[in-house]
């Protein structure tokens, strides 16, 4: 393990301490941990009540990072969120103040309800993790993560992300319904208290760079590269396709993998985390030609790629 034994129970702490607000989300936890650690912005997706709001607060809370929650609504302004110079009449001059994106975690809930203007005002913040207001650039606290949600099935004063904006995303996650044995345990958890409010720090922001940069440690097999490279490539060459994923989404994959193979508990990247990071990765950057009829979805095209592209076989460790 990369790191040592010491990293390993950090990451398993931080997993166990979300465990115990949210129930059978293991695999949304791990990836939404990996998104981090490779220094990645993460779209919930799903219909309300499915707990995307409670797994950003209680990540924030387990890392003791500091956390902003923005409720995106049609009349929000870009100032709103990045902050505005106002004149201080007392002081004779013009102050900044600000706005909630000075933060490390912010979590940008139902992202689709705002009008595009604003929502491209996170944009600069998301890539270069900064802010310019009238001309001058201020730089953001590191860490520095976006976690957005939005409704897939209500549309209805929504504002579709455009595909320059779901590019900067590494994952988009669906969070998914649970089963009659979760319902009953998420029954049984929060009948009388919620859990979230005893949950404490279990590492700091510290802690977290340094797990960011035992991500970056993380060993890929050469032949693993050609295999990544390869999904990706064939995403370009899709008749269903018109914009395959970017030289950003190949670099966002191999990131995420390296970042998944340390959450798994190891220090080298196997086939299966590339498998598992296909969907959430590189379904969403996939701009599908608009002039098929019964067309699939970017995630059945990754599926599918995922059944036709060569998996090689070798000791991937070395």
């Amino acid at each position: 393990m990369a790191g040592g034994t010491g990293m390993k129970e950090v990451i398993e702490a931080i997993k166990a301490n979300i465990g115990r607000v949210l129930v059978g989300k293991e695999e949304v936890t791990d990836l939404l941990l990996s998104a981090i650690l490779a220094g990645g912005h993460v779209l919930l997706e799903d219909v309300p009540g499915t707990g995307k709001t409670m797994l950003a607060k209680s990540l924030a809370k387990s890392m003791e990072l500091s956390f902003s929650r923005v409720q995106f609504t049609p009349d929000l302004l870009p100032s709103d969120i990045t902050g505005l110079n106002y004149y201080n009449q007392k002081a004779g001059e013009f102050i900044f103040r600000g706005g909630p994106v000075f933060t490390n975690l912010l979590l940008a809930d139902e992202i689709n309800r705002a009008t595009p203007r604003t929502q491209s005002s996170l944009l600069e913040c998301m890539e270069e993790h900064q802010v310019t207001i009238d001309g001058e650039t201020k730089k953001l606290e590191e860490p520095f993560f976006v976690i957005a949600t939005q409704n897939p099935i209500e549309t209805a004063g929504t504002y579709p992300l455009p595909e320059a904006q779901l590019d900067r995303f590494l994952m988009q996650i669906p969070m998914g319904l649970p089963d009659a044995v979760e319902e009953r345990q998420i029954l049984e958890r929060f009948g009388k208290e919620n859990p979230y409010d005893s949950l404490t720090a279990v590492c700091g922001r510290e802690a977290l760079l340094n797990l960011m940069k035992e991500a970056e440690a993380v060993y890929v097999h050469p032949h693993l590269m050609d295999y990544l490279v390869e999904l990706v490539l064939a995403t370009r060459k899709h008749s269903e396709v018109e914009g395959g994923v970017s030289p950003r989404g190949s670099l966002a994959f191999y990131r995420a993998a390296r970042a998944y193979a340390l959450v798994k508990g190891r220090d080298y990247v196997v086939p299966e985390d590339i498998k598992a990071l296909a969907v959430p990765v590189l379904a969403h950057r996939l701009v599908l030609a608009r002039t098929l009829t019964g067309r699939s979805t970017g995630r059945q095209i990754i599926e599918q790629l995922l059944n036709t592209v060569f998996v090689p076989t070798e000791e991937w460790n070395t």
